[in-house]
Formats: C-alpha cells, sequence, structure tokens
C-alpha cells in the first residue's frame, strides 16, 4: 500500500492539465497543486475564461493553446470528454508526455486502441483516475478476495447524477452509464474475482443496465448500473460468494478524499522510477474492450 506519509525524495513533477470544468478544478487542479510530488504547472482549456478560473487558484500557467501547455509540463493531466481524450492524449504522448488519463479512454473502441498504441509507440508512462482503487478500503477489499474461491458475485453502481447537475454532460446523457460507470465496475470486478473473458449487457445504458460476466476461473458476476434514478446517496457494491465467507465491499460512509493523495504519489512515484503502472492506458484499453462487447445491439 502506498504510504502518503513518506517524505518525496524526488523533485515534484510539473503537470499541465487540459480541462477546466467542474471536475477538472474540483479534483485534478486541487490535487495536482497538493503536491509534495507533483505542481500544477499550467491549465489550458477551450474556454479561455475558465482555464483561468482553474489556474489562477495555484498560480498555474494559463496556456493559450494545447502546444504552450506540453511547453510547459512532463505530464499531462486530462479533464476532458472522452473524445477530446483521444484526440489530443496521443499527441502528447508523442512529446514524451507522461498521462494521467480519464476513464473512458475514448468514445469507442478504436480511439481507446488509438490511445493505447500512442502510448505503447512512444514508452511514456499513463495511469488512470480510476478514483475508487486508490482507496485503502478498495485494496482492504482486494487484498481479502484474493484469498476468496469466487462462485459468484453481485454488484452494483447507482447514482441520479445524470438526471441533473454538472455531472449531466452531453456525452454522459448520450451513452449513459456503461462509459462513465462501467469501467469503475468492470476493473473491481476483474480484479477481484479474475479477467472477465466474456460479457454481455441488456437494458438501456442511458436508463438501466444489466451485466453478466464470465471470468476465467468459472465464476459469474452481475453488475447493475445506472446514473439516472433517484438514489439517497451513491451506491457502490460488490459481494463476493464462494466456499469461504462472504466478502462485501461497499463504498457507503468512506471518505473519497483519501483516494487523491495516493493516486498522486503513484502517478508521481511512476514516472520518477520509469515504473508501469497497473492501472494504465492498456487496462483502459482491456476495460474499454469489454464495454463494447456489453453494449447491447
Amino acid at each position: 500500500m502506498t504510504n502518503t506519509s513518506a517524505p518525496w525524495p524526488h523533485r515534484p513533477v510539473e503537470v499541465g492539465l487540459v480541462g477546466a470544468g467542474p471536475w477538472a478544478r474540483a479534483m485534478h487542479a486541487r490535487m495536482l497543486a497538493a503536491g509534495p510530488e507533483t505542481r500544477l504547472a499550467a491549465v489550458w482549456a477551450r474556454r479561455p475564461e475558465a482555464a483561468q478560473q482553474a489556474a489562477t487558484p495555484y498560480a498555474a500557467h494559463v496556456a493559450a493553446s494545447f502546444d504552450e501547455l506540453l511547453d510547459h509540463c512532463e505530464a499531462v493531466a486530462f479533464a476532458v470528454p472522452p473524445a477530446v481524450q483521444a484526440e489530443l492524449a496521443p499527441l502528447a504522448a508523442k512529446q514524451g508526455k507522461a498521462l494521467l488519463l480519464e476513464k473512458p479512454l475514448g468514445p469507442d473502441l478504436a480511439a481507446a486502441q488509438r490511445l493505447a498504441d500512442a502510448v505503447a509507440d512512444a514508452g511514456v508512462i499513463s495511469q488512470l483516475v480510476l478514483t475508487k482503487r486508490y482507496h485503502p478500503t478498495t485494496r482492504a477489499f482486494l487484498d481479502a478476495a484474493r484469498g476468496l474461491d469466487v462462485v459468484g458475485a453481485r454488484s452494483c453502481y447507482l447514482h441520479g447524477a445524470f438526471l441533473s447537475g454538472d455531472f449531466a454532460t452531453g456525452w454522459r446523457l448520450e451513452h449513459g452509464a456503461l462509459l462513465d460507470l462501467g469501467p469503475h465496475l468492470l476493473d473491481l470486478l476483474d480484479a477481484a474475482i479474475g479477467p472477465i473473458t466474456h460479457i454481455r449487457g441488456t437494458g438501456d445504458p442511458r436508463r438501466w443496465i444489466e451485466l453478466t460476466c464470465e471470468h476465467a476461473n468459472g465464476a459469474v458476476s452481475q453488475a447493475s448500473l445506472s446514473g439516472a434514478v433517484d438514489v439517497p446517496r451513491v451506491l457502490t457494491r460488490i459481494e463476493l460468494f464462494g466456499s469461504g465467507p462472504q466478502v462485501v465491499y461497499d463504498t457507503a460512509g468512506i471518505d473519497h478524499e483519501e483516494c487523491w493523495p495516493v493516486l498522486r504519489r503513484d502517478f508521481a512515484t511512476a514516472l520518477r522510477t520509469h515504473t508501469p503502472t497497473e492501472l494504465d492506458a492498456w487496462r483502459g484499453l482491456h476495460l474499454q474492450t469489454l464495454i463494447e462487447q456489453a453494449t447491447p445491439r
């Protein structure tokens, strides 16, 4: 487990942020500026006034163009819609920049493949912002799951953020929960139980979609996804069943602020030590392949 209290022995990673929307301001900019592992060096967005708003609290440079942003950093963090990330991240990789990538990698499998290929061709460090993976509770759950012979699992990721507010964005309303919430839950099921070898989905991703996953070890898991239901809180829950005691993961009551220091240090450590991360672009491509397979036709 990452020790975020240990002294940081390297110089901070200079990170440029692409995007200046609510998520970019609330999470990315604040996390990267907090250090000591990283410094928010510059911000670029297609709306200059938004970039200024995100950069000013941290005295970061406001870049007039994407190329100018690349001139001011050694790594690039993306907080933009999948289509924009898939367009720009390969350009940053070709310039030798490490990438902190949102999920999904792209709007479709072909775009995700091009991004992953660009990362591989450039040989740069990449890491996914799969936020739940960086929380101590999640890591403890995955440790416990490794000791269980899982036969079956039930899971869900449900909320109502697509009904209104900052997260009811165009791409989320168009593609629904499978593209946005799916990577989180599929990543956890794949990591906790074993590789997902086949997946099928039923329903409407914009309302409610149900997934059945077959794993390499013979286990079967179910996943319910929706961002358009009125629930009192975000429900993220996984129940593992097997020959031993049931193992349960539930995010109710956990403090998501604990994710950000771990995420930041993992990324900076990977870059400074030239050590590929587990949650890299290839992991993102694997998850996008599952999403493509699960999309109802």
